[in-house]
């Protein structure tokens, strides 16, 4: 691997100024595309996953029917792939963006996929609360949205960190996919240079680049984790 980028840059040093301003403008691209795509999705899937603990059985608010559907969305869309997802994505995305392709056309894709996704982890984190803080809350008088917003998901804080960098970190990998359809970012860069024309060491480069991205976004996570957990250790 490390040859190959040397044995790159060394042959084509006259284009390694360019080339590095590419990379770097990518990153931002990629930043873009992950970050925009996690904090709407957030706007789905947060109300989706509460609403899946509030109606479930036992739940606060109990309604098969509401709950079943939610459940099924989440589980039909999370198993399709992302790229197949993409394509089929494409006429929806020209609606919304006019478009089909570039970095924000690939935010509506990377959204559907994320949505279901986020719910299923904000509802895992939710029904890690203990059951009796909320039978608390209930027989001290406090309504539905108060539990919701100040017992379910002050109590699941770290954990729904947690899971906002597990989200970002996988959104992060269907951006990388997005060069597919000609979204931009470093994952086109991978495909444009590192596939179709066969040059491996910009394809590395931008393999490293996104796993500093990720393991800089997982360090963020953890350590603000750590600041909200007020749990004995």
């Amino acid at each position: 691997m490390w040859n190959e980028i040397v044995t790159y840059w060394q042959e084509e040093g006259s284009i390694m100024t360019p080339m590095v301003s590419y990379l770097l403008e990518n990153i931002w691209v990629t930043l873009y595309m992950t970050v925009v795509s996690t904090l709407m999705a957030y706007v789905l899937g947060l109300p989706m996953g509460i609403a899946m603990v509030i109606t479930a059985p036992g739940g606060l608010r109990t309604n098969r029917v509401i709950y079943r559907i939610l459940d099924f969305v989440a589980n039909i869309v999370r198993s399709v792939p992302f790229l197949i997802l993409l394509i089929l994505a494409l006429p929806l995305t020209r609606i919304i963006v006019g478009k089909g392709y570039g970095p924000t056309s690939v935010i509506v894709p990377l959204v559907l996929a994320a949505a279901p996704f986020i719910a299923r982890m904000v509802e895992s984190s939710l029904l890690e609360v203990d059951r009796g803080v909320v039978e608390a809350a209930q027989s001290m008088g406090a309504g539905l949205w108060t539990i919701i917003w100040k017992v379910l998901l002050a109590e699941a804080r770290t954990s729904l960190i947690v899971g906002a960098t597990i989200v970002l970190g996988t959104v992060l990998g269907y951006s990388a996919m997005a060069g597919i359809v000609g979204g931009g970012g470093l994952g086109d860069i991978a495909i444009q240079y590192g596939y179709y024309r066969g040059e491996n060491g910009v394809a590395w480069m931008c393999v490293i680049l996104l796993v500093v991205l990720v393991q800089g976004m997982q360090y963020v996570g953890t350590f603000i984790s750590k600041k909200t957990d007020k749990r004995v250790r």
